[in-house]
Order: C-alpha cells, then sequence, then structure tokens
C-alpha cells in the first residue's frame, strides 16, 4: 500500500523553527519527485515547495522562499521540510505528496502547523 506519513507539526511562536517530516512507504521513493503543499484555515490547497529525485533541483513558493529548505533521504525514504522565521500565516496543516506541485498521485493526511504567541 502507497502510503506518505507526515510528523513533526506543532505549536510555534513567531520567528521560531520547525521540521517536518515525510515517511514514505509502500513504492519506490527515489524515482519520485515530492511535493510539500499546506492548507490554510479557509483556504484551498496551496504547494510550498517540491524537489527532484535526487535532490538536485529543488524550489520554494514565493511565500516561503529564504526561510524553508527541503531535502530528501532516499535511503530513508524520508522527506524534510525545515522552516525557518515562521510566521502566524504560515499556519496550516502541511501535506507530503508524491508529484509536482498540485499535481500530485498520492499525499498524506497532514501535519498540523500553528504559528502563535
Amino acid at each position: 500500500q502507497e502510503r506518505l506519513v507526515e510528523s513533526g507539526g506543532g505549536l510555534v511562536q513567531p520567528g521560531g523553527s520547525l521540521s517536518l517530516s515525510c515517511a514514505a512507504s509502500g513504492f519506490t521513493f527515489s524515482t519520485a519527485t515530492m511535493t510539500w503543499l499546506r492548507q490554510a484555515p479557509g483556504k484551498g490547497l496551496e504547494w510550498v515547495s517540491w524537489i527532484t529525485t535526487t535532490g538536485d533541483r529543488r524550489d520554494y513558493a514565493d511565500f516561503v522562499k529564504g526561510r524553508f529548505t527541503v531535502s530528501r533521504d532516499n535511503a530513508k525514504n524520508i522527506m524534510y521540510l525545515h522552516m525557518n522565521s515562521l510566521k502566524p500565516e504560515d499556519t496550516a496543516v502541511y501535506y507530503c505528496a508524491r508529484g509536482f506541485k498540485t499535481n500530485f498521485s498520492i499525499k498524506g493526511q497532514g501535519t498540523q502547523v500553528t504559528i502563535s504567541s
């Protein structure tokens, strides 16, 4: 069964940092382009960052560029999202997905990230 499981969410003060993980199973992770998505309350799903199979290319949405870093460990079947300088507007459920931006085939159940003082 193909599966993605996110972890690492929580409550952080503005300006803080948080790291998310996405554990993949049931498919060949090393051959999949992967994406982080998020959905804020009352808003639609938006892509945050994507990374190629080997990690040689990655990109970020403008609203997180310079603050977030995506990486992956194909030996462990895990993708990461390191988030710095967090803002209240980063509050959302964060999902990992197999695919490119919003063109994905599967996504996880999500992990809640709340930025608040």
